[in-house]
């Protein structure tokens, strides 16, 4: 039913995803039966995805009925473990609190001044958080204690006092240690992001040029002709051109919108112009720290939901507009490239993709390129839109994880598919430009509510739609 190669990626890809489970599992039970429910949650998002993936390569195709039936199913579990999770409530710490020193205990000179400090040590208390321990840490200091009650609760509580006590002069974090306890970092406010230099916002532009340029180039490799070469046909290619830059606008639109909700500053965004589907999208770094992981899973779910939506709306229209009288035509074995486009067009063009050529509007072509700019930006890795959805629901630890194991999937996707070098590209972008996290929240601790994280399902679960292709047996039962 398999190549070779498609059989490797998919052992390769389970193997890895059973030793995320187990990893997880493993760290999970160390918190009884609290983290056994937080690992049984993850594990039902994952379930219905995995599912459907798996019936699909085996030749199985599900109807509409019971791919919802098997969401639903998979929402309605969740739901339960987490009103079971919050039934149990919070359970402070049952450790007797550790006597210590009236005066701040520092590992190493704090270069915050010690009458700021001694005012900063005041604000936590027994019944929020119990600082045992105070350590130096680059321009500010962490504290270690006990956390003692919800911690949205206790952020707002203390972050309050700490704006009452000096203003805007300090920044609270509250933050997993790498032991995996909750601990508040302080920094002075000087350290918060700085906006893009006057050399940057020139980049920018500069990116911005050439991302027109490679997306003429783009548009008139669609119409079967090379623009660098005829630059005076630059008519023909410039709709389609208007069309792509026009879906990049729109997740870079859906981002600025958001974050202007939440009264979070967004750099300017810098294009990565591309000559396979005009741009792979933009960076676009946050100029304010962000108050919780809320906050950053809504703004980097903006771009990709605004820019796909576009992308989807315009890949329909041009399917439904495509007939024998269309300007382009492409093989059909294109349309097994990927889940998602495949099924639409088997909805719409039926029978013509028995022939070896079919003939579709370009249109077509310009909201798949589309959707593949958003699904690329969606991987689990890094700063992309993807990466820090992740680490909004899972956390840092995942999230750190989920990059290194899409960057060597990259990598061995580039290897088995020689013939096309996007994943090679896109990965050696993300390895230079994107692989960090995210900075932290203010409050990186309290995590998301569970509409958010069946939002973040159903969104991976459109990116590996576009991305992954057809199995050969479930292909050719489609007529491809």
């Amino acid at each position: 039913m398999f190549n070779a190669s498609e059989t490797i990626a998919i052992l390769v890809g389970l193997l890895g995803l059973l030793l995320l489970l187990i990893w997880g599992y493993n760290r999970a039970k160390g918190l009884g039966k609290l983290g056994i429910l937080a690992w049984l949650q993850s594990v039902v998002l994952l379930v219905p995805g995995l599912v459907f993936f798996a019936l699909l390569m085996a030749g199985i195709n599900l109807n509409l009925l019971a791919i919802l039936a098997l969401l639903l199913a998979g929402i309605g579990v969740y739901i339960y473990l987490g009103n079971l999770l919050r039934s149990l409530g919070y359970q402070p710490a049952k450790s007797k609190p550790i006597i210590v020193e009236e005066k701040p205990v520092l590992t190493a000179f704090s270069p915050i001044p010690p009458e700021d400090l001694a005012q900063i040590k005041s604000i936590f208390g027994i019944d929020t958080f119990f600082a045992t321990e105070t350590i130096s840490y680059q321009e500010g200091a962490i504290f270690k204690g006990n956390l003692r009650a919800d911690p949205e609760y206790v952020y707002k509580h203390i972050s309050a006092k700490l704006q009452n006590l000096f203003q805007d002069k300090y920044r609270l974090f509250l933050v997993e240690s790498p032991e995996g306890k909750p601990v508040f970092i302080t920094l002075p406010s000087s350290r918060d992001p700085v906006k893009a230099t006057l050399a940057e916002k020139n980049l920018a532009i500069v990116l911005i040029v050439a991302t027109i340029f490679t997306n003429l180039e783009a548009a008139s490799m669609l119409l079967g002709f090379d623009w660098f070469t005829q630059l005076g046909r630059y008519s023909e290619a410039l709709p389609l051109a208007l069309g792509l830059m026009s879906i990049l606008l729109a997740h870079e639109i859906g981002h600025l919108l958001v974050a202007r909700h939440y009264q979070i500053n967004l750099s300017i965004p810098f294009f990565l112009p591309t000559w396979q589907l005009g741009s792979f999208g933009a960076i676009t770094r946050f100029e304010s720290i962000l108050p919780n992981r809320s906050t950053l899973f809504d703004i980097s779910l903006a771009g990709p939901v605004l820019g796909g939506l576009v992308s989807l709306i315009i890949l329909i229209t041009g399917l439904f507009y495509s007939n024998a009288e269309s300007i382009l035509q492409i093989p059909s074995q294109f349309f097994r490239s990927s889940l998602l486009v495949g099924t639409l067009a088997h909805l719409f063009l039926g029978d013509a993709l028995k022939n070896s050529l079919v003939t579709i509007n370009p249109l077509t072509i310009l909201g798949w390129l589309g959707l593949i700019i958003t699904a690329l930006n969606l991987l689990p890795v890094g700063q992309l839109d993807g990466g820090r959805i992740i680490l909004a629901i899972y956390g840092r630890k995942i999230a750190r994880w989920s990059s290194l194991t899409t960057i060597v999937i990259l990598g061995l996707v580039a290897l088995i598919n020689l013939d096309n070098p996007i994943p090679l590209y896109w990965a050696v972008l993300i390895i230079f430009l994107q692989r960090e996290l995210e900075r932290p929240s203010l409050n990186e601790i309290t995590e998301l509510d569970d509409p958010r994280a069946i939002t973040g399902l159903v969104v991976f679960f459109f990116m590996l739609a576009v991305l992954i292709p057809f199995s050969p047996s479930l292909a050719q039962r489609l007529g491809f």
